[in-house]
């Protein structure tokens, strides 16, 4: 028995298209290209068969906010709430935790020196949401895998590094496959981006060409990625772009053995929207 990392994700989560999905806008002109990308990838979760899901997110003030903002908090509860982001709550079925497997995540990623938030109780928003409902169901008011939630400190400076993202994800690899209680198959989300930025002269700007680079790379050579500093990822994508660096705590979890099942780009409005699913061949 024990855990092991099958899948990991990359993918935008943009709070429009929650907006788009709860309103049944799916498959009007302007949303259906993003929404039918997904497609494919629920049919291959399911499957995989995934017992948890890994989210790596950021919250946007719902549930943290700037007098206390943790660098990394991981969910440790067997139930997630779903915030009310200033417009009700969404209606969505809360989220199922696995409290054991959580607990052991907080302990491993403790005693491999990360010193980590740990959150007995967490509402989860848009971050974490539109990743969710984008690749898996919920059917019947329930959802097919249990979350543990991991927020990163994207919003205020001094933020995690690039590199320090990506060792996290190598911890949680580690932590998983420490994991003895039970056979655990996981997959790992990470969220946010791509280019944007929603300040200042530059308001509006996507880069597609570095978008599309950082695909390549987060697939085929994450290493090239973690030396990135703040300034720089703010330059190539935006100041809110630096929300990629949530993309490197995923690939950190993976090994280099992964071949990639599904890739795509849309970027019809102020946000580059990527996604990249890759699978495990070990």
């Amino acid at each position: 028995m024990g855990g092991k990392i099958i899948a990991g994700i990359g993918t935008s989560h943009v709070p429009s298209i929650g907006g788009a999905y709860d309103r049944g806008r799916t498959q009007t002109p302007a949303w259906k290209p993003l929404f039918d990308a997904y497609v494919p990838v629920r049919e291959w979760l399911q499957d995989i068969k995934p017992d948890v899901a890994i989210m790596v997110y950021n919250d946007h003030g719902a549930d943290f906010f700037f007098d206390k903002y943790p660098t990394f908090a991981v969910g440790c509860a067997d139930r997630y709430a779903i915030a009310d982001e200033g417009f009700g709550t969404r209606p969505l079925p809360a989220i199922p935790g696995d409290l054991a497997f959580s607990q052991h995540l907080c302990r491993a990623l403790v005693y491999d020196e990360f010193d980590i938030t740990v959150c007995q109780k967490m509402a989860v928003e848009h971050g974490f949401l539109v990743p969710m409902h984008l690749c898996f169901d919920h059917d019947k008011g329930t959802w097919p895998v249990a979350s543990v939630p991991i927020a990163v400190n994207v919003l205020q400076h001094p933020l995690p590094t690039a590199r320090r993202c990506f060792r996290l994800g190598q911890a949680i690899r580690r932590a998983v496959e420490s994991y003895e209680d039970r056979d655990l198959r996981v997959a790992i989300i990470g969220t946010g981006g791509m280019s944007h930025q929603l300040t200042g002269k530059h308001f509006g700007d996507m880069q597609r060409d570095n978008d599309l680079d950082f695909l390549d790379r987060i697939e085929n050579d994450p290493q090239s990625l973690t030396g990135l500093t703040h300034q720089t990822l703010m330059e190539r994508f935006g100041v809110e772009g630096i929300e990629l660096i949530m993309w490197l705590v995923m690939r950190g979890a993976l090994s280099n053995q992964v071949k990639r099942v599904h890739r795509h780009y849309y970027a019809p409005m102020t946000t580059g929207m990527g996604l990249i699913t890759l699978e495990e061949t070990v």
